[in-house]
Parts: C-alpha cells; structure tokens; sequence
C-alpha cells in the first residue's frame, strides 16, 4: 500500500475529529439548547419604541400569556416600531416563535430579528447570506417557530415588525429558545499583546489548530503571529476588514513559491460585531473558516514540516525583527474563547499562567464603543438636522461606507442668495457643488474609490471666502474665485437625500439619495445625538434604520462562477464575464459546445474550436481541432508527435518518454466520456528489442494511460495482459510469440495499430528497456488522441403514454442551475421535467402548442416564465430548449428565440431546496405527461442517460429516430439526409459537392487538350441492369428535361465547357465563342439546325469565376449567367433528347456532326477550371475525381483536383465558396470557434505582401537545398561504404514510406 496515501487518509480522518471539536467549542451545548429564555424574565427587563396604553406594554409580550391586553401593541403601527428582550447575559438563541395579540386582529405577518450585545450597534440575523424578513403569524393565536441557522450569541434582541394585519394593528407576544453561553474575553487596546510560550514535547510541526471570536470597530491589525528561525510563519491579518492567512515556508524563498499560503475571506468584519475564525492545518491541508465561509487549500511540494518557535503572539507581533518586514499594525478589540491546539490562551492569561506573557494593557471585558450608526435603506431616506443661524462658520463632517458610486451625501441651502452647497458622491469621487440658479455650478473633487465598502470620513467646513472638505485626513480647498457672498451656508442639514417637494424643502439631489451607513455625525462640532433623532426629539428623518449599519457584501461569496468579477451596489451584484468563456448574470452558461458534434449539427466546418466538455461545470474550454466527416473527429494534440529513436537502454536506465497534451487530465477525460469511440495510433518498431518476453513475466516496456495503471498490451490489441495484434489475430512473425518484437530479430520489424480502449486514454508515457544489448533500437511514435461522436448529445428517450416518466435522483442547483435538452412532439400540451420540495420547485412544460413555459419556486412564490412562438412547437421538429435560474436572474430560451428573464427579487430567498425524484416526461400524479421525444437531457452540465432508464421503463422506448426533420436542412446541393441510430449524415452520391454537409466544391484544372467523359451507355442496346448511374439512361429512354449547373474560370476563347451527345447526332454544346460571348446550343432535332443562346454581355473569358444554370422542361429552357442574368426562351428544334451517349468536359476527339462554332470549339477545347459539375444526378467530376464505386467515367490529358475560386473580391458567391478558419473566428462571447481571422483591407494587404515574401524565401531555400543535394550526392557517391549503417537507412525508408501512407490515409489536418 502506498504509505503517502495512508498518510493523506490519517490527515483527513484528524481534520474530521478537529472539526467536531471545534464544533462542539462554537455551538456550546448545542445538543440541549432548547429552554426558553423570556418566560421568566423580569418585566425590566421588556421594552419598545411605543405603547398604545399601559395594558398594551412590552411586559406583555410573553408568549402564550393573557396578561394585560393580551401582548404588545405599539401607539402607532410603522416600520419604525420595535420590541426589545434583554436576556441579563449573553446567551445561545437556537429559534424564535411569535403569536398575535390574544383574542384580537392584531398580529404581524412578516418581521426583522436584530441582536446586539450592549443594546446599541444591531445586527439584524440574515437568512441564506440574504437580508429577509421572517414570515410572521396569520392569526392571533397560532404559534410560529423557527429554527435559528446558525444560532445567534447576543444578549439583546429586538424584533422589527415589517407588515401586520391590514385589519387591525401591531401586536407581538414572543419567546426564544436557547442556553447559556460560556464566554471568556480579553480587551486588546491597539497596544497590547499576548505572547503564549508552549512545552517543546507537545509542538507538532505539522498540525495547528486554532480558533477564537473577535469584534473590532478597526479595519487592519494582527490577530495571531507565530514565526520561526529561517522564516516560516503562520500569521492571521485583518486588513481593510477582511481576514488573511499567511503560511510560509522558509522554503517558498528556495524552491517555488506555491509554498506561500495566502487565503482570503471575510467582509466588513470592523463592524463591532462578533467574527467566528477556525483555522486548521495538517500538514499539506488547511482550512480557513470565518463565519460560515470556508476555503480549502492543499499545499503543492514539500509542505509538512513548518519550522517554527515555541511561542504564538496573538494581538500583535512580539518579536518582528524575526519574519515580518513590512509595516503592521496591533489589533484593537476583543478576543473571545481563543484556543490553540486545545489550549484556553485567554483562561491561562487570566489566571496569570507563566506560559502568557502579556504586553500592555488589557481587560478580561469587552469595552462596547457607543457609537451610533445610521443606515440610509433606499434612495427615498433622509436625514434632515438643523443647526444654530447665528454661527459665522459652519462646519460638519461624518463617516460614511457604500457600495454604491453616486448619491447625495450633504445639502445645505445658501443664507444670502438662492442656491445650495450640495456634498455628492460621483463616480466613486467625493464632489463639492456650489450650485446658485443662473450661474455654471462650482465643483471640487476630493478622493476616489470611495465605494469599496470601507469607512471614509468628510469633514465640511465653510466661513464666508473659505471653503475646504477634507477627505480621509486630505485637504481639498475650494477654488480661488468663489466669492463670499456664496459661501454662507443656511441651518438646515439634508443627510443623505431631500424630503419630497411637498414639504418645500429647496434641497436637491441629481445624481439620487444615498444607500449606505454614516456614522459620528457632527455639526459645528458637535456630535448629534442620534438615539435623540430615533426618540423623535430631534431633528426629522424617513426609511432610516437608526443604530445599526445594515451594509452587506454581496460579493462574499463571490456568485459569480468560472472567475466572472464581482462588482456590487448597495443592493445587488454584478458578475463580468469578460474573457472567461461564459456568459449570463453568473457567468454560469459556457459560450462553447460541449463537442465536435455539437459544433458540426450547427452547420460549422472543419477548425479550431473551443471545447467545454461539462457545460456549466468547473472544467474550463480547451481549444481542439474539429474534423468534420460523415461524424465529427476530436483531435487533441501533444507534445511529442515527431518519432523518437531509443538507444542503450536496461532496466536500470530505462527510456521514458512523457506526453502533456493540449488539456488537463480531468478535462480529457470529460471528453473521452462523452465520446462513442477514441484511439490513438501507437506506432512501435523494434529491432532485437523485447516488448512483453521476460522470464520473470514481467514486461520489457510498458506505456501508462489516464488512469495512471502500467499497460502492457500494444498494437491495436484489446486489453489483454503483454499481448499484441498479432498474438490476438494468430499472425505474429514468429508464433509462439504473441508480439513481433517478442521474437528478438535483427531485422526492423513493428507492433503498431490504435489502441482503443477508452478508459484506458490517452496516453500519458512510454517506457522502453531494453536496447541495450548490441544493434538493439526502438523507435515509437505516438499519434494525437481521436475520439468521434457524442453520446449524450444522441442520447435520447420516446414517450408513448401520458401515465410514462423517467425518474431521477433529485436535482441539486441550490444557488445556480441549468437544464437544457431537445423536443419533438405532435402532442398538444405536455410537462418535460418536474421537481418538487416542500414547497419549492421547478417544472417546465409544454403549455399549449406555441407556449413552452418554467415555473419554480424557491421560497419567494411562484413564478412563471414563457416563451411563446409565431409557429407551432408541436410540428415534430426538434427544438432546443435551455433554462438558467441563478440568485440574479432566471431565463428561459427556446431555439432561437428571444430569452425571456426574470429578475430575483432583492434580498429574496436564493436557496433551490428540493426533496423529491425528478420527473422526466412527466410529473409524480401521473398527469400532463408528456408525448413525444426528449433528447440530450443535460443539469448542469451533466448528461442524464434517459436510454438506459428507458430500457427498464414502461410506455418509454430508447432513442427517437426522425433527425432528418430536423437536421435535413443541413444537407446542401442535392445532399439527401439519411437517418442513422444515433443522428443523420447527408448522402452527397447525387450532388456534385462532398463533405459532411456536401458543401465542399469538387473542381479540376483542365490543360491543354484534356477531357473528361461520362458515358452513360456504350451503345444503343445497353441493358437497364447496367451500372447505377448508366442504368438511368437506358436507349429506349426519351430524357425531356435537365438541369445543368456548372461554374468555369477561363481566359482562352473559344472553348467548350459542356457536351452532352446522343446516338441520333442530337446534342447541346455549352461553349465559349471566338468573341468571348457564352452560347447554349440545342440540337434536338438531327434534320434542323441548332437553337443558339448567346449571351454576349461581356467576355466571359475573362479569367472570372460564373456559375450557368440551365433547366429545360421539354421545349422550355430557363437559364442563368452570375446569378443576374436570366433568360427564358423556347426551342424549335424538339423537345426530348433521344438515346443519349455521353457528356463531355473539355477537348472532343471527333466532332463532324455539331455545328461549325461548335466544332470550332471542340478543336479547341477547355483550358481552365470547372467546378460542381452537375447533370440531374450525375456529377462528372466528382465520378473521376472522387470515385465511391466503378464508374464509366474516361479521363485525358492533364486534370487535376484544383480550386476555382476567385480571388477575394470578385463576387459574393465565390467567397462563400472559401473555407478557412476565418470563416469561424468570433468574439468569445459569440459561440463561435476561436480563430485568428484578418478583418481589414490593410490586413490583407499585409497579408498578400507576406505571402510574395515567403514564395521568395521558398524559392530560394528550394535553390540551395537542390545545390546542397547535389553535392551530397557527388559526395555519398565517392564515399558509399564509408559511414553506412545499413539496418539504419531500412528503417529511415521504411518509416518514410509507412508515415507517408499512413498520413495520406489518415485526417488529421495538422
């Protein structure tokens, strides 16, 4: 057994026990931690914002009790009104349950639960890492619980009803639930420190675990620091208000830096609230949790051992001089239950343990700043504050923290003239405007970022010609032209935003009221009272939450996936998807397909493209090359194509040629999963070296595949054990090997086939070891890695009642989901898919024929979204459907129809709770069901294998046939789509194009003098059973119509570009006039002369590419020049062709029965290029180019495969024509095929000088590599014996020839 892996497994099995530990530590008695807590409180120890009357006080708020008037009601019913528990202590609270006032109408029906330790700075409980209220009673007397997730520590709590019953009023009896909560804190003054020394015998150098609490109102400072000799450490940093661990190995300086451990989490945790911290380390493994967000980390190299001192500081850093060079900073708070390994740090340092050293002053309390804080919830709050008139100057200043970039901050009316200070928030930037009608406004701006969330201070001061605002500590004044008379600020102070105009308040907002918190407000220096302003005593205020900061990052944790950037607001997020391959709100959705298939069945060629293997999964795109054939070829590349020669080689020395491909290991194997069949090509040579034939059994050389497991089978075989094809198929050079090399020749001899064997690819390395005997070589070389098709993509399920499903394990897309699949039906009405939980859940149906429809639940009600199409979705064609839901946003996309979205509520629930089996074609009543086909069912990424579940189903087949519905579009120029079990291909024997979509131009250079002939009989009397095509054109046949279509690029004139003759001297002739005009001639009659079309527009040779079509119908011919030329006209020769012979491109042999022009330009023939020749279903062309069977097809002279296209420019059909990877280049946004294309004019130019260049350089190097052949020749001939090895040029031929056949044979298109 491999010990490193008995190691990984005692690590893993130690971090479980330290996490049950800590568990235990932080939960307190969670195991029975249900007593109530409010019943026995003293009435002291009940408060509220308001009373309606005596008997409707606090203290009446017990649950279930009947005192009083039967529970709380305050005098008015707002938002503002509160009810306050003081517990006596800090305690657990694991739930909550609230009533109505008894026997009344009065009872709320949704509410805010705030905590707070000192009865000042609340923290309302959030839900799902979103602000929520809690859902509230519907009656006065039933009994609401719920469970608290995690459990609040809080000595005060405050209950905010939010909506109440719209027939009556507030009313509230409540009691909680929990235990008493064992604390021991220490005061840390931004000074002081503890220092922990601990018994040498105990250290572990590979295992720390740590934890504690702690509450700060300071953004930066050290909590814990432990460092060593040679510059390991191990520090925990709050910076800017987020938590840093730095673990470093002195060795990170030597080796590699991946030895430096720095994660990050946390936000906003300067709020003077407490913070949970756990850290673990063993050995390579860390994990990092603060609160309720944990990351993991697995240490690359050599990380087990840290070499550390035997003390930790906590607080500060007591020795810095030993590791920390860069400036630091004390923390200044509280620390609570602070262990370490197990160790109670603060219960030793108050009983004055020897092993604590402490370093200036502390406290074992927490000291509870009393500072007040403001959140302004939307941009309709305001605070308004007014201040004395008589003050000739006028200053005020306060902290605020946002998200947002814009918003009003401060306004103040002018006391002289008309106008206003405003103090705005732009961009980011702090902007100071004097605004007076008539006149351009006055700004300053001062700071910048200052919507990151952090605290920043503004200080405004204004005396008649002086006016500055300062920023964080930096002065800004104001500019030198403001005059006096404008700087006279009047008394009253807006905060935060202007109250509606019908109070006739002159106060303005542009850029809209603030979102944020503010704090240490102060006017004329002196602090506003604000639990004053919360008592209605002072000043005046709207949609305040007042001693308390509700702000939140919405970006912990980050939502958006596969490495979108989260940017955020005060009331939402925002993902930038910019460069990461995928798309929508959380970057979810990949813009790549999931394979080659995929690609090809949307119309693209053979290319470059992008790759996501498991869609919405965490394996990233690759880039791969595409071969589309009749099926679609994966081609990933590697690192060591060239073939590699092995010399003296044993098993102590052994040969090992490693191979790193194009992608990582788990996204290679994501591909090979989808895919119906991989191989690689493994061509082996071996001369007197052994591949499987030791005594021991074991083997000579071996190769090692994705799975990391020695292979000892080669060439093809199957995966049987030192074996080879021949030794499967009986043919080895010597029998009783079962390997050609086994038999040790002196001769070059091979092993070499695919191997294809899917989980056993790719291969990663080959090790050879035995050439070290005399005259003993190897040489190998190992092909890239082909896999062909898709299986999900095809994998496909057929309902044929509406009582059938399929059903699944449930489906888990708690925060972001994906499903998409294809449908066909003729059913009028149907449900796809259906989930349920206890109330939340997802369904997407079939609504009606032209309405696809998704509706869910996830605790916010349910929603709807659907598509609706001009046409019908019921036409048994397959349609793509594609549903996304995500904490922004859910989607729903049917082909390619515009998406229809629907927003997430702010600060809804998020959380997708699902419980029950998922439902495929149907739901768990066994009504709606669905009728018809459902293909490629994908969640997520990941592919559901409906045929297998089909095969044990009732009223559900496996498969779906029918594609060329869908799919036939595809096929091109009289390509036929035919059906295969799993997809189509287009049957291009009729049309003059080939390719996977018969797209692909077949066309041919003509020399001089040159022809090809179609003959579609020898003589008159050919049989009907004759060849397939020749058949159709038996003798007794009267051919009445044609279509012709042909394209030709010449300059020679006259020629003749078509023939066609019978065995009664009727013909046309498709030719080139002596004057460069284009002429049809139709001879249909032998006693008349011919029908002549001329077209003689312009020289049609003229070096251009034109495309003729000519269709006749009896004695009607349509023709068509360049596609704008067109023509119809009627023959007076005949209508029917009799007994027709051949048809012939280019030079005629005899030609003394056509007419004189003719004749003249058969004598001469076609120089030039022809392309898609085609003649109802006979392609000429392509029968002597591209022969699939024996055809009657006669070639002369010089003709060769070529491409007529002319050069860029000419005409819109001819580029169409051009197939290159420019054709698929794309933003990456696009779902296109990522290329490098060339877009402008000056590109090109660019690109034709380039291209001259290198013909040059061609030319050139061909000159001197001639030369250089020339005189090795002369030499080797002077010197034939010297310096030969014989075996050496065998196998340089051999390889050459074999390599040049097998890469002619093969596509690989590199």
């Amino acid at each position: 057994m491999n010990m490193g892996s008995v190691t990984g497994a005692v690590l893993k099995t130690l971090l479980l026990l330290s996490t049950h530990t800590w568990k235990r530590v932080e939960t307190g008695n969670s195991y029975d931690c249900d007593e109530p807590l409010v019943s026995a409180l003293p009435p002291a120890s009940f408060s509220s914002s308001s009373e309606l009357s005596s008997s409707h006080g606090p203290g009446f708020a017990r649950l279930n009790r009947r005192d009083g008037a039967g529970g709380w009601s305050p005098l008015v019913s707002n938002k503002y009104q509160w009810l306050q528990i003081d517990l006596g202590e800090r305690m657990e609270v694991t739930s909550v349950a609230t009533q109505g006032g008894y026997g009344s109408s009065n009872w709320v029906t949704s509410y805010l639960l705030m905590f707070s330790d000192s009865g000042r700075n609340w923290k309302q409980y959030r839900q799902e890492d979103s602000i929520w209220g809690f859902a509230g009673n519907a009656n006065a007397d039933s009994v609401v619980y719920y469970r608290l997730q995690p459990s609040i520590k809080a000595r005060f709590l405050r209950f905010i009803p939010l909506e109440w019953n719209p027939k009556g009023r507030i009313g509230m009896r409540i009691e909680v639930f929990g235990c008493a909560y064992r604390s021991v804190v220490i005061d840390l003054d931004g000074k002081s420190s503890l220092l922990y020394r601990f018994d040498q015998n105990s250290l572990s150098s590979i295992r720390d675990i740590i934890s504690l609490k702690f509450k700060t109102m300071e953004s930066d400072g050290i909590l814990l620091h432990r460092a060593g000799p040679s510059g390991d450490h191990i520090t925990l940093e709050l910076r800017r208000g987020k938590l840093f661990l730095l673990i470093n190995s002195g060795e990170a300086r030597l080796t590699s830096s991946s030895t430096l451990i720095n994660l990050t989490l946390g936000s906003l945790l300067d709020d003077q609230h407490w913070h949970s911290v756990l850290i673990q380390r063993l050995g390579k493994q860390v994990n990092f949790t603060v609160d309720e967000h944990r990351r993991h980390f697995h240490a690359q190299g050599e990380f087990n051992y840290l070499d550390l001192d035997y003390e930790i500081s906590f607080g500060g850093i007591s020795a810095p001089a030993k590791s920390v060079s860069l400036p630091y900073k004390h923390f200044h708070g509280c620390l609570e239950n602070l262990y370490y390994n197990g160790v109670d740090i603060i219960g030793l340092a108050k009983q004055h343990s020897p092993r604590i050293i402490t370093m200036g002053n502390t406290s074992f309390s927490c000291s509870q700043p009393q500072s007040v804080p403001l959140t302004f919830l939307s941009t309709r709050s305001y605070l308004v504050l007014s201040a004395s008139s008589k003050e000739e100057a006028i200053s005020a200043s306060f902290q605020f923290r946002t998200w947002n970039k814009a918003g009003l901050l401060l306004f103040s009316e002018l006391q002289l003239v008309s106008g206003g200070l405003l103090l705005l928030l732009s961009d980011g930037k702090l902007k100071l405007n004097l605004h007076q009608p008539g006149k351009s406004p006055s700004d300053i701006t001062a700071g910048a970022g200052l919507d990151d969330g952090q605290w920043h201070s503004v200080s405004l001061s204004a005396k008649r010609s002086h006016l500055s605002v300062t920023v964080d500590g930096h002065v800004t004044p104001a500019s030198p032209w403001l005059g006096p008379e404008q700087v006279n600020p009047g008394s009253i102070f807006y905060f935060g935003g202007c109250p509606d105009k019908n109070f006739g308040s002159k106060c303005k907002s542009p850029l809209g009221g603030f979102q944020g918190c503010m704090r240490l407000i102060s006017i004329n220096n002196k602090m506003v009272d604000l639990i004053a302003v919360q008592q209605g005593s002072l000043g005046n205020f709207s949609d305040l939450q007042i001693d308390s900061c509700g702000i939140s990052d919405r970006c912990l944790p980050n939502s958006c996936e596969h490495g979108g950037e989260c940017s955020q607001s005060w009331s939402t997020f925002y993902c930038n998807c910019t460069n990461t391959g995928y798309t929508g709100a959380t970057c979810h959705s990949s813009v790549y397909e999931q394979s080659c298939e995929a690609y090809k069945h949307r119309g693209n060629a053979s290319g470059f493209y992008y790759i996501d293997s498991d869609g919405s999964g965490p394996l990233q795109p690759f880039l791969l090359y595409c071969n589309m054939t009749e099926t679609a070829w994966t081609i990933i590349q590697h690192n060591g194509s060239d073939l590699m020669r092995v010399r003296n080689t044993h098993s102590e020395n052994p040969h090992t040629g490693v191979f790193e491909y194009a992608a990582s290991m788990e996204q290679l194997q994501a591909s090979i999963s989808r895919a119906e069949h991989c191989q690689q090509e493994l061509v082996y040579y071996c001369k007197k070296s052994r591949l499987v034939n030791q005594q021991d059994g074991s083997p000579w050389s071996w190769w090692v595949g994705r799975t990391n497991e020695t292979q000892t089978y080669w060439g093809g075989s199957l995966p049987v054990p030192q074996k080879c094809t021949c030794g499967l198929e009986g043919n080895c050079i010597d029998a009783q090997y079962y390997c050609n090399c086994d038999a040790d020749r002196s001769e070059w001899t091979n092993d070499t086939g695919f191997l294809s064997y899917k989980e056993h690819l790719p291969v990663t390395k080959i090790v050879i070891t035995d050439t070290g005997r005399p005259h003993s070589e190897a040489a190998y070389k190992l092909g890239p890695l082909l896999c062909r098709g898709d299986r999900p993509f095809w994998n496909a399920a057929s309902f044929n009642t509406e009582a059938s499903y399929l059903h699944f394990p449930t489906f888990h897309g708690e925060l972001s989901a994906d499903v998409s699949f294809f449908f066909k039906t003729t059913a009028l009405s149907g449900v796809f898919l259906e989930n349920l939980g206890i109330s939340d859940f997802i369904r997407i149906e079939l609504r009606s024929p032209t309405t696809v429809t998704f509706s869910f639940d996830v605790g916010n009600g349910p929603f709807e979204i659907s598509v609706q199409s001009p046409t019908h979705f019921n036409d048994n064609q397959w349609h793509h459907v594609r549903v996304e839901r995500n904490m922004k946003e859910a989607s729903l996309q049917v082909d390619e129809l515009l998406p229809k979205i629907q927003a997430a509520p702010t600060d809804g629930h998020v959380l997708l709770q699902l419980n029950s089996q998922l439902f495929v074609g149907g739901t768990a009543t066994r009504q709606r069901g669905f009728l018809g086909c459902i293909r490629s069912l994908q969640l997520n990424g990941m592919a559901l294998d409906l045929e297998e579940r089909a095969t044990v189903t009732p009223g559900v087949q496996p498969g779906c046939r029918g594609h060329c519905g869908s799919y036939g579009k595809l096929c091109r120029h009289g390509g036929k789509c035919r059906e295969k079990p799993s997809g189509f291909f287009c049957d291009c024997s009729s049309s003059a194009y080939a390719g996977p979509f018969c797209s692909n131009e077949i066309s041919a250079y003509f020399g001089s003098g040159s022809s090809v002939i179609y003959s579609f009989q020898e003589n008159y009397s050919l049989s009907k059973n004759s060849s397939f095509h020749a058949a159709s054109f038996h003798g007794d046949m009267k051919l009445s119509r044609e279509m012709i279509k042909f394209s030709f690029r010449t300059t020679r004139a006259p020629s003749l570009l078509l023939y066609m003759s019978s065995f009664y001297k009727e013909y046309l002739s498709v030719i080139i006039a002596k004057n460069g005009s284009l002429q049809i001639r139709y001879k249909l009659n032998k006693f008349q002369e011919p029908d002549v079309f001329s077209f003689d527009v312009k020289s049609m040779a003229d070096g251009q590419l034109h495309h003729i079509k000519i269709n006749r119908e009896e004695g009607m011919v349509f023709m068509e020049i360049d596609e704008n030329t067109r023509r119809q006209t009627y023959l007076s020769s005949g209508t029917e062709f009799s007994a027709v012979k051949s048809l012939i491109l280019g030079r005629m042999l005899e030609y003394g029965d056509v007419d004189q022009e003719t004749a003249l330009a058969a004598a001469h023939g076609f120089t030039g290029c022809l392309s898609a020749v085609q003649f109802n279903h006979v392609a000429p062309l392509k029968a002597a180019l591209h022969p699939s069977h024996p055809a009657p097809v006669t070639v002369t002279g010089h003709v060769t495969e070529s491409s007529c296209v002319a050069p860029a420019g000419t005409d819109a059909t001819s580029r169409e024509r051009t197939h290159s990877f420019a054709d698929h280049s794309g933003k990456m946004d696009d779902r296109e095929p990522l290329t490098h294309a060339i877009r402008s004019d000056s590109a090109v130019i660019g690109g034709l000088i380039a291209v001259v260049i290198f013909i040059l350089l061609c030319v050139s190097a061909i000159a001197v590599r001639i030369y250089q052949q020339k005189r090795l020749y002369k030499r080797n001939e002077a010197k034939r014996s010297e310096n030969v090895d014989s075996a050496e040029a065998v196998l340089k031929s051999e390889l050459h020839i074999r390599n040049a056949v097998g890469e002619s044979q093969k596509e690989y298109f590199f």
